[in-house]
């Protein structure tokens, strides 16, 4: 009797080792467990959004409420890496010679009919739901950092979810939360916050297209957290790859430029 009881408390030692040994262990750089890939995660997601060279690109804004247009805008941009971008208004007409630029993070307007630059605020509003840095910084990185990542089933998908806090106080947001798709890093969705951590806004990537030589969203969708009804959509067109010397970027060369 003793024997038999001994042979089956071996046989179930045996049997949970082998389960143990089986069942798949996930390292801290696998695709289930993100842990620590935070930073390698965002930039690849970055470098889908937009190139790292200089690059132009043609941006128009259209804000609705309620299902109806209350405000269309077109820009043309220059940027290169994201320290460096000019935004020139080329629609409404009356406002055409109005140029944003970007040094940094410090950000002027230049107007006409104005000699000096006004100095502006990446957060402040440039158009409906777009902030001045919406527009004039090209990507997150290197103005946030990772605070936490994990993976999130969206449907089908399987997403990489980043919480994102600003590194100061002078960027466009905050804190941010974004969606990357596993596999190809195309960016999904994004959610903005206040330093009280209050939803200000959404946005969500669409159409993605061919430009400047990969798959890129060239429809972004930005909602008001608040007013459910008001959103401004985003269409980024005739993206090119260009060589844009720094000096480009400098208040002497914007008179130059049409």
């Amino acid at each position: 009797m003793i024997s038999v009881l001994g042979c089956r408390l071996r046989w179930l030692c045996c049997s949970a080792m082998f389960l143990c040994l089986t069942q798949p262990v996930w390292s801290q750089t696998s695709a289930e467990s993100p842990e620590g890939q935070g930073d390698a995660i965002l930039k690849r997601a970055d470098e889908v959004r937009f190139p790292a060279e200089g690059f132009e690109v043609a941006v128009a804004i259209r804000t609705t409420q309620g299902g109806q247009v209350t405000e269309e805008r077109s820009y043309k941009v220059l940027s290169k890496g994201n320290d460096n971008t000019i935004v020139m208004v080329t629609e409404p007409a009356s406002e055409r010679g109005q140029i944003m630029l970007m040094k940094g993070r410090d950000l002027w307007m230049f107007l006409p009919s104005v000699s000096q630059p006004v100095r502006l605020s990446l957060a402040q509003r440039l158009t409906g739901q777009v902030a001045n840095g919406d527009i004039a910084r090209a990507n997150f990185s290197g103005d946030y950092k990772v605070k936490s990542t994990r993976v999130e089933r969206i449907g089908e998908q399987s997403m990489y979810v980043l919480d994102l806090e600003a590194v100061d106080r002078g960027v466009t947001y905050q804190r941010v939360r974004y969606w990357v798709r596993q596999g190809n890093y195309f960016p999904y969705r994004t959610e903005f916050y206040s330093a009280s951590e209050r939803l200000l806004k959404t946005c969500v990537y669409e159409e993605f297209k061919e430009m400047g030589g990969r798959l890129r969203p060239t429809r972004l969708v930005m909602s008001d957290a608040l007013r459910k009804d008001e959103e401004s959509v985003l269409e980024y067109t005739n993206l090119r790859l260009r060589n844009l010397p720094d000096k480009v970027f400098t208040k002497d060369y914007l008179k130059k430029l049409e």
